[in-house]
């Protein structure tokens, strides 16, 4: 696509624009867990790249991770907004992930792969929901363990 990097770009920037609506507190509370998700998500991308689950065929730069736009732009910031309206509801953030995950897989991933930004190879898209779940388990779950065990906070 021709656009194809105005769009990443759009898809990387047009969520750090909901920041200042968090709330400096929400931003504090939740940043450790979603550095937390950042980091982990770029090792799996590593991951995923050497057993092939997925595709990014535009490349940033040489040996930098194609999917960092996604990290850092939608998913980043996405876990901000879902822990804020979701932590210490875990059916809710529990349903809540499993609709944004599926709507991303099952439409979203379709038209990144219409763009030409990224496809799946290895994984089918239960196996990425799959994926997903785990992910959606290890964030609250990190957050869980750092409010309990370093913060101190109880309950």
């Amino acid at each position: 696509m021709k656009n194809l990097k105005l769009y990443i770009f759009l898809m990387t920037v047009m969520p750090w624009l909901s920041l200042p609506l968090l709330g400096k507190q929400t931003i504090r509370k939740f940043l450790p867990g979603t550095l937390f998700m950042g980091i982990y998500l770029i090792f799996e991308g590593r991951l995923a790249e050497k057993r092939k689950w997925w595709w990014f065929p535009f490349n940033i730069k040489p040996n930098v991770l194609a999917e960092l736009p996604l990290i850092w732009g939608p998913f980043f910031i996405g876990s901000f907004w879902i822990m804020k309206y979701t932590y210490k509801k875990f059916n809710l953030y529990l349903l809540v992930n499993l609709v944004i995950d599926s709507l991303f897989t099952y439409f979203g991933l379709d038209i990144l792969k219409k763009f030409g930004y990224a496809s799946l190879v290895r994984l089918t898209k239960f196996q990425l929901s799959i994926v997903f779940l785990f992910k959606t388990f290890v964030l609250y779950g990190f957050q869980v363990f750092y409010d309990k065990v370093i913060r101190g906070i109880s309950n």
